[in-house]
């Protein structure tokens, strides 16, 4: 399930069960008016947009051997072309890199199955995890070293989310919700609810944001993005292992924070935010997320604190 639960019932949506690789997406329109054609042209955009995603995400999984990611971590080549897709999205994933101080680093596959595996950090992580992306008209392509692999993951829903966002701008609301990375936009005036999960307590809610189009120009802009340790979990010899790897160790992350809830500009910040939240714990996330762009911010801590940044009492419920 998503973490973060939208509530409202007015809203024509499209959502659907991935095959592993996005378990929740959904398009959610408001029609510009209630006439039956403008519903219909809702609906049809709805599915359009839904099995967009479904085609760039698999382009992106790691899951299926057939992906442009598999065959670019398949690869024992040096350099190595990616297709428009993957190259968007890792070009994403180094802005990402740079926005958390090199928290985020799409680059610790090996890391992540060993957390998966046995719980603890790989027998070698690759010394250089560099890489770069040369982009040019005649194609894209990726230069690491050999046997660098890759994990978009979170990285890729927050950007599938704002791309698929980005081809509805006819409806003056919409909701692209990738399996939790919701990228939002609503017109002036418009109030949606979203309802952030509580993970201890299963249908429960830790609050609820209300959020406001307040821009008379043209509506307003959103992203919102959950991570946490407590759905990818693991118990290997008595110890917790998690999916959220601290690029500093090569191993599951040591925090005290359970879950961050972002609300940031869009989709791939609040994700970007929110894992990096997780990662460094409570006392550093704060500061990090104390920065323009980031419109609220929502800490679990295993204490059982519930940790707001001030901009988050503007939104809630």
């Amino acid at each position: 399930m998503s973490a973060v639960a939208m509530l409202f019932s007015d809203l024509v949506a499209a959502p659907a069960d991935g095959t592993g690789r996005l378990r929740t997406v959904g398009v959610h329109l408001r029609p510009v008016d209630g006439r039956m054609d403008a519903v219909l042209r809702a609906r049809r955009s709805a599915w359009s947009t839904f099995h967009r995603i479904e085609a760039w995400a698999d382009r992106l999984t790691r899951f299926s051997t057939t992906s442009d990611l598999a065959r670019l971590n398949a690869s024992p080549a040096e350099r190595v072309a990616v297709r428009p897709t993957l190259a968007a999205t890792l070009d994403w994933a180094r802005q990402a890199q740079s926005l958390s101080g090199g928290i985020v680093d799409v680059a610790l596959l090996d890391a992540r199955l060993a957390a998966e595996a046995l719980g603890s950090r790989p027998d070698a992580l690759p010394v250089d995890r560099g890489w770069s992306m040369d982009r040019g008209r005649r194609g894209s392509h990726i230069r690491r070293s050999p046997g660098l692999r890759f994990d978009l993951d979170g990285v890729a829903k927050g950007w599938l989310a704002d791309r698929a966002l980005a081809r509805l701008d006819e409806f003056p609301g919409a909701v692209v919700d990738a399996d939790g990375d919701v990228a939002i936009r609503l017109g002036h005036g418009q109030r949606w609810r979203f309802g952030v999960a509580d993970p201890r307590s299963c249908g429960q809610d830790l609050l609820v944001l209300d959020l406001v189009g307040s821009d008379r120009a043209g509506g307003r802009r959103f992203g919102l993005a959950t991570s946490g340790t407590s759905i990818h979990r693991w118990m290997r010899d008595g110890r917790i292992a998690h999916h959220l790897i601290d690029p500093r160790t090569g191993a599951s992350a040591r925090t005290d924070v359970v879950q961050a809830t972002v609300l940031a500009r869009t989709a791939r910040e609040a994700e970007a935010l929110a894992k990096t939240a997780v990662i460094l714990g409570s006392d550093a996330a704060l500061e990090v997320l104390d920065r323009p762009g980031v419109d609220g911010a929502i800490l679990l801590t295993e204490a059982g604190d519930l940790l707001l940044t001030p901009g988050t009492l503007r939104w809630l419920a």
